[in-house]
């Protein structure tokens, strides 16, 4: 069976014979109904076509979407034996297994250096990554290191115009062959420990569902994914400039928060090197893709299942599927496959020494408490630098954290100077939230407010670490009492549970609200609202958009914010 951008649709098992394939190309996925364990079976199998780095120094986190093909019922494990080198739209060559002392994968005829063949386990540290080698020991769910491949491969199997390997820094492509995954499968997982999964099965894997399942909450409800500078040509474990980034599912119809990895390097004046390789990716991670490897963290002993209802038929490109490695220059942007659900919230960039770019994010979100909230508040794993800036909950670092907004809520920093160090802050990015509403961060020390939308504010620390002296804040208490009083009435959007919501702290009489579309038509009108501090209004069922929310006091003063609705399905 060859199947060319399609789903195939199975209800229940699939038996393949030996002589059987089933060839998935042009972003086809296979995607199964059955609930409880596998029970497929056979020793023919399916050929999947996926993309890692080409370069033979960098990583790329994997979890295969097949495993050994018998004719023994249920899934079965992997090896990288089972990686083949594609040499049309059905044929394929096994890939080389060079020797275990040598370290540099080639890419014709595809070879592959075992030695960098590593699994985690429900570790407490990084030094307990266990090495696999070319042995078929990775079991239904593990996921897997694996570098890239140097040199070039001119084949264009599916005679797309897309060859094997480009070269330079573009992307190596491997066929997977074997008995697809299927069903439940679980990963073990331990309180405070790492454990490297992904996606097991050859289709996408929504993210959101398997983090946010309520029988899943032995892990934390985050995922990591590795990042590394791709301009960095060295083995060695010293050099690496590299680290982890962090996804936050928030709720499972939202499109989540990426914060990436810390290992971008600045000028002295502050100006971003650009000879390096940024950390500031932006990576679409709500649907993993076929063989997309990432970190867990437990938050219990136990074990976090994956199963066929967390799977979904969505092609990986430029919409909210990303698999991490070069873009290939000649790939097409495609348009996401539906529609934004964006998070209210706003980055945060500390540039550190001149040398580093941490960045933090902070969602505004109702349901998020003070406390360490499932699903939306990430654990820093990159703890590590000298000198870091982190939110602080419950006595442990978090680079995201989700807070109930609130005009008075000040969110403090803990700031670490292993040695004297320059901090800067600054706002980079504002997302579904009042682009009027100011943002400052308050320091302790003098009472000072800067707002940090507009403009860097820079502080120079001596060693040691600071737990309460910066905190976000949304009033500065230095504005002038017009200005003070002109923030008291706040507009905003909450995508997620399809609400626009008024803050009125004053507790002003309002006499109407008015909600225009982008046209200027009126879609939702009420009046005589009296005089409360909060006020609800459910926008479900309005099309995707740009709609203006005018609320008037009995004094006709009038407070107008432009809000972006969406209303997505989840399919």
């Amino acid at each position: 069976m060859y199947v060319k951008n399609q789903v195939v649709y199975v209800g229940q098992n699939i038996n393949l014979s030996s002589d059987t394939f089933i060839y998935l190309r042009n972003n086809s996925q296979l995607v199964q109904g059955t609930t409880g364990v596998s029970s497929n079976s056979g020793a023919g199998m399916i050929s999947i076509f996926q993309e890692g780095t080409s370069d033979n120094f960098d990583y790329n986190y994997w979890c295969s979407p097949v495993g050994n093909a018998s004719a023994a019922e249920g899934n079965e494990n992997f090896g990288i034996t089972m990686l083949y080198r594609p040499t049309s739209s059905i044929n394929s060559t096994a890939a080389i297994m060079l020797p275990i002392g040598n370290y540099d994968g080639i890419s014709t005829p595809l070879s592959i250096a075992p030695y960098w063949i590593y699994k985690l386990q429900n570790s407490s540290n990084y030094s307990q990554w266990i090495q696999v080698g070319s042995a078929t020991n990775l079991a239904p769910g593990e996921g897997f290191t694996m570098k890239g491949t140097s040199g070039s491969d001119s084949i264009d199997p599916e005679s797309t115009g897309i060859i094997n390997n480009p070269g330079g820094t573009g992307a190596q492509r491997y066929d997977f062959r074997g008995k697809p995954n299927d069903g439940n499968i679980n990963v073990n997982v331990g309180t405070n420990n790492s454990t490297l999964t992904g996606n097991p099965y050859p289709s996408a894997l929504d993210l959101n569902a398997f983090l946010l399942d309520p029988t899943n909450t032995a892990g934390s409800g985050i995922a990591y994914f590795w990042e590394q500078d791709k301009t960095v040509n060295s083995h060695y474990l010293a050099d690496y400039r590299a680290g982890y980034g962090s996804y936050s599912p928030i709720s499972l119809v939202s499109n989540g928060i990426y914060v990436p990895a810390t290992f971008s390097s600045y000028n002295a004046d502050g100006s971003l090197n650009t000879i390096g390789t940024s950390s500031g990716l932006s990576i679409e991670r709500k649907y993993s893709p076929i063989g997309q490897g990432f970190v867990i963290k437990g938050n219990l002993n136990g074990v976090v299942t994956l199963k066929n209802e967390h799977r979904i038929y969505y092609k990986e490109g430029s919409g909210l599927s990303q698999f991490e490695k070069p873009r290939r220059p000649d790939q097409k942007s495609k348009p996401s496959q539906e529609t934004a659900e964006e998070v209210s919230h706003f980055k945060i960039n500390i540039i550190i020494n001149n040398q580093f770019t941490r960045q933090l994010a902070l969602a505004l979100i109702p349901e998020a408490t003070d406390l360490v909230d499932y699903g939306i508040d990430a654990l820093n794993l990159n703890e590590t630098l000298p000198n870091d800036v982190n939110f602080l909950i419950d006595n442990r670092n978090y680079v995201i954290q989700g807070v109930d907004f609130d005009l008075n809520k000040k969110i403090p920093f803990r700031v670490k100077a292993t040695t004297s160090a320059t901090f800067q802050f600054y706002i980079p990015e504002v997302i579904n939230f009042d682009p009027l509403q100011k943002i400052y961060l308050y320091d302790t020390i003098d009472g000072s407010y800067h707002n940090i939308k507009n403009e860097i504010y820079q502080v120079n620390l001596p060693a040691g670490t600071n737990t309460d002296r910066f905190k976000i804040a949304f009033t500065s208490q230095a504005l002038s009492v017009n200005e003070e009083r002109k923030e008291q009435f706040f507009i905003y959007q909450n995508n997620t549970s399809q609400t626009l919501k008024a803050y009125n702290p004053d507790n002003k009489t309002l006499k109407s609200f008015t909600l225009y579309d982008i046209l200027g038509r009126i879609v939702l009108f009420k009046k005589d609202l009296q005089s409360e501090q909060n006020y609800y209004y459910s926008t479900t069922g309005l099309s995707s958009g740009i709609y203006i929310a005018e609320f008037i006091t009995i004094e006709n003063e009038k407070y107008i914010q432009k809000v972006f609705i969406t209303n997505s399905e989840k399919k």
